[in-house]
């Protein structure tokens, strides 16, 4: 699955024989030209069951915090557990594909997430939900930089668009439809049932990565049981950072100022020590010669700023409707309904934009949408009716369609085909790098601000929602500034002949 150039798809070598049942070269004899749409719809299946795990837990988080009498502070790790363990795995994922070929790769992931979801299911206590939280996390890191991957190896530039919006199309269901199929279950079945639910996706995405995944490194690559794994100190490095910085967060949340502070202290250090080895090292972690692309580098910060905003929302929207505005979990799922399916439908619109039409337009066009969204959540209250919040849900679900396939795709397009796994890892990383960072934000913000509002009972609740609604327009207008320097620059003008 590698192209000759960004432009033409080339079979690439394989792993072996010809009559190896999955090698590259069998596997396209099987199924002929349309093998890697069948590839496509593969990992776009197991990317769901991971989002799946990623997003359902947010209308599960009232009645998982009755079940173990939590409190703000520690239902949030329920969110930044997974994702904490997410953003650890995907830095990891270049050497994983490269050591294990996709086939294996893939399978073990989707075994790792299905175990999370049965076990932690079956848990009899908080520790145990929290561990299998981060076993997802860690087989959904992997399963989320996968697609990209492929994208970039199996598909022409020209098609490379249509491609992303295919399958943003199908994994954008996920998010769309589990909040929606999560609230129902949670109110007929329990929480229990919200892990559970991703089973069947990983069964699925099983028969068919059997069926379908070839046994070769990106690019079609043999794989290399002897590749170096990433530098160990590096993994040790971030793994300390990640829980120094998502502790220091929730240990802030939780009014603890001075011990909160030291850990993000000692965050920031780990973040100049893990940069200052990552050019020193043989085996890099994160490859730094990455942000060499001026682009890149701005993708990149809009990656952070934008990943702040958009997970942060994804926690804030459910439990605002159904804190500050009394609703049922199985009403929010209806109200996010249409927003989901406004966000599938947009998706393959943008993806073929994207063949077509600037990149950073595209990009900063959605950005801006979003920001509208969050601030129009500042007029919402407990009388607003309920098509006036789907049809806000939906304008915000319409810029993250834009966003999507612009920012993969105008990251990936400055890189060399050698950087295509790496730098989307990377990107992938600081997306959700700064998803866990935007949902402790939030929650530290919404509760401070909970606290000051508590005196005017419900009104105050409101009040303390629309302020952190604020922080989300101003995350995501902020992104769109950034996204806006990503104009390419002009090319340079021709000399006049003599």
């Amino acid at each position: 699955m590698q192209p000759a150039s960004h432009d033409a798809p080339s079979d690439g070598p394989s792993d072996g024989p010809s009559d190896a049942p999955y090698s590259l070269v069998a596997l396209r004899e099987r199924f002929g030209p349309n093998h890697r749409w069948w590839v496509l719809l593969t990992v776009m299946i197991g990317n769901m069951a991971a989002l799946m795990a990623a997003t359902t837990i947010n209308v599960a988080v009232p009645a998982i915090s009755r079940q173990f009498k939590l409190g703000q502070q520690d239902a949030q790790w329920l969110a930044t557990s997974f994702m904490g363990a997410m953003t650890v795995s995907m830095l990891a994922t270049p050497w994983l594909l490269q050591r294990f070929g996709y086939r294996r790769c893939y399978l073990v992931m989707l075994g790792l997430l299905g175990t999370g979801g049965l076990v932690g299911g079956l848990a009899p206590n908080l520790g145990l939900v929290l561990a299998m939280r981060m076993i997802e996390g860690l087989a959904g890191g992997v399963l989320q930089t996968i697609p990209g991957v492929i994208i970039m190896h199996a598909f022409a530039k020209h098609e490379q668009g249509r491609a992303m919006g295919v399958f943003g199309f199908g994994t954008v269901l996920a998010p769309a439809l589990g909040p929606s199929v999560g609230g129902l279950l949670v109110d007929w079945f329990g929480w229990r049932a919200i892990f559970f639910f991703v089973l069947p996706f990983c069964a699925v995405a099983a028969v068919l990565a059997r069926r379908c995944l070839p046994h070769v490194a990106p690019g079609g690559l043999p794989v290399n049981p002897q590749a170096r794994p990433p530098d160990a100190w590096s993994l040790l490095m971030l793994t300390l950072l990640l829980a120094a910085l998502l502790n220091g967060l929730v240990t802030l949340q939780g009014g603890q100022t001075l011990a909160g502070s030291a850990q993000l202290a000692l965050a920031a250090g780990l973040v100049a020590g893990f940069i200052v080895r990552q050019r020193r090292v043989a085996t890099p972690l994160m490859q730094m010669s990455l942000y060499g692309h001026p682009v890149f580098r701005r993708a990149a910060l809009v990656a952070v700023i934008y990943g702040a905003g958009l997970f942060g929302s994804t926690y804030l929207l459910p439990v605002f409707m159904l804190v500050a505005l009394g609703m049922s979990a199985s009403t929010v799922g209806a109200v996010l309904l249409p927003a989901g399916l406004a966000l599938a439908c947009t998706i393959p619109l943008a993806g073929r934009l994207a063949d077509r039409a600037p990149l950073y337009r595209t990009l900063t066009l959605g950005l801006l949408v979003m920001t509208a969204s969050f601030a129009v959540m500042t007029l919402v209250g407990s009388a607003t009716a309920v098509a006036w919040l789907t049809a806000i849900a939906v304008l915000g679900r319409v810029g993250l369609g834009c966003v999507i396939p612009s920012l993969s795709l105008s990251a990936m397009r400055v890189l060399d085909l050698p950087q295509i796994a790496a730098g989307a890892s990377t990107m992938n990383f600081l997306r959700q790098l700064g998803g866990a960072v935007g949902v402790n934000l939030v929650g530290i913000l919404l509760g401070a601000r909970l606290h000051t509002h508590a005196a005017l009972g419900p009104a105050g609740t409101l009040r303390a929602f629309h302020e952190v609604f604020v922080l989300m327009a101003l995350l995501t207008g902020a992104a769109a500034l950034a996204a806006w320097q990503m104009k390419p620059p002009a090319p340079p003008p021709q000399a006049s002949p003599a």
